[in-house]
């Protein structure tokens, strides 16, 4: 079973940053790609950003490129989520996940067999 622990949520006014880490309890963590989902209020949960299993190939929401950048630490399990600039639409939980492929992760979340307890992001206008 997979287990995802997401941190590093907060409450940040308009243009503010914040850094959100996920440890993902699995073995094969360094052979798949994984990356980063939210849910707004009263909204289905989207893609964000996801990056290779190397780490050197990324992708990104059109809403958020240019402010948030993803990558990855093999080595302790965990993937990160930078975030700049931040929006007030940019607030909801946020959630990492694991793909099924080295390339990508699924944009819809029905593809999706677990999920953490996920980080809170509200940005204040």
């Amino acid at each position: 079973q997979v287990q995802m622990i997401e941190s590093g949520g907060g409450l940040v006014q308009t243009g503010g940053s914040l850094r959100l880490s996920c440890v993902i309890s699995v073995r094969t963590f360094s052979s798949y790609a994984v990356g980063w989902l939210r849910q707004a209020p009263g909204k289905e949960r989207e893609f964000v950003a996801s990056v290779n299993w190397r780490g050197d190939s990324t992708t990104y929401a059109d809403s958020v490129k240019g402010r948030f950048t993803v990558s990855r630490d093999n080595t302790n399990n965990t993937v990160f989520l930078q975030m700049t600039s931040l929006k007030p639409d940019d607030t909801g939980l946020y959630y990492c996940n694991m793909g099924r492929n080295r390339h990508n992760i699924p944009a819809r979340s029905s593809e999706y067999g677990y999920w953490g307890q996920g980080t809170q992001v509200t940005v204040s206008s």
